[in-house]
């Protein structure tokens, strides 16, 4: 019987690649993996090597030393600190513009989700330049708080953190609303209707019913801006001072300033590992919302 298995074993493939179907369907699928070959994994690869590289070809581990000590290690955690707060910012305004719209009637809300994604198919560049003339000494946001006395005004709202935060937030803020505006309408309301015929209060329905429904796409929402913000390069390179450089910022420096292409490759590497980490959460979140959704419905 095991001589038998064995003989049929590499048989299997054999017919599998006779079959006509499955002959046409790998020739529809090479261009799609040369795609990827090419322009993902070749890149990707190439990156890896040269971090790994020393100066005389040799394998070293020095450009990793090197991005995780001294300044290096200090621009990757402003990265992450102000990842972190986009994330933060991203989904309080985005929670509650989110809700907002979901009360609306059809044509309303739709009008609303237009106004929240049309800017987003300005150019970054623009937008930027936009906030920068706003917050200025002269923009409008400082003439405003000056006109109505408020004390301290006018405010030092560009090129600090606070301003990096206010441009980073206002690129998340569409990702994060259409997110959550999908989550939120597809919450059943016979839910929330049930909980108040039983006696509950609006903070009980929120915190008890509303808030674990709509928890896995706060947190894919809130995993997805942080993301995004790690290797956002033109808001905080604009709007930021020195003390705001991030780690775009400091790759775009070690290539055409300093030309040091292995410490940038390691610098992208440790991005894409972030990157990668945050991805796996996400999912991790998503089927974590999909198998209480099915235990909930069960």
């Amino acid at each position: 019987m095991a001589a038998t298995l064995t003989a049929t074993a590499p048989a299997r493939p054999r017919k599998l690649l006779g079959s006509r179907r499955t002959r046409v369907g790998i020739l529809y699928a090479l261009p799609v993996v040369a795609y990827l070959l090419v322009l993902f994994v070749y890149p990707i690869f190439s990156t890896l090597l040269l971090s790994l590289k020393n100066a005389d070809g040799s394998f070293t581990l020095h450009w990793y030393a090197d991005a995780l000590t001294g300044v290096n290690l200090s621009v990757l955690i402003t990265t992450l600190r102000i990842s972190a707060e986009t994330a933060v910012l991203s989904l309080v305004f985005g929670f509650m513009l989110a809700q907002a719209i979901t009360r609306l009637k059809p044509i309303l809300a739709g009008l609303a989700m237009l106004v929240v994604v049309v800017p987003h198919f300005i150019s970054a560049l623009v937008r930027t330049y936009g906030w920068i003339i706003m917050l200025g000494d002269k923009g409008l946001v400082n003439e405003t708080l000056t006109a109505m006395s408020v004390p301290g005004a006018p405010f030092q709202l560009l090129y600090n953190e606070l301003g990096v935060v206010i441009g980073t937030t206002s690129m998340m803020l569409p990702y994060t609303v259409l997110l959550l505006y999908g989550v939120m309408r597809g919450v059943d309301r016979r839910l929330l209707a049930a909980a108040s015929s039983m006696g509950a209060g609006r903070v009980t329905i929120f915190r008890r019913v509303y808030l674990p429904l709509v928890a896995p796409g706060l947190a894919s929402a809130g995993l997805l801006s942080f993301i995004l913000s790690l290797g956002y390069y033109i808001t905080p390179a604009l709007m930021g001072g020195p003390d705001q450089t991030m780690i775009a910022t400091l790759i775009n420096q070690q290539v055409t300033k300093e030309n040091q292409w292995n410490g940038a490759a390691a610098q992208g590497v440790i991005l894409l590992l972030l990157t990668l980490a945050g991805l796996l959460l996400v999912k991790a979140v998503s089927s974590l919302g999909a198998s209480r959704k099915k235990r909930s419905a069960s």
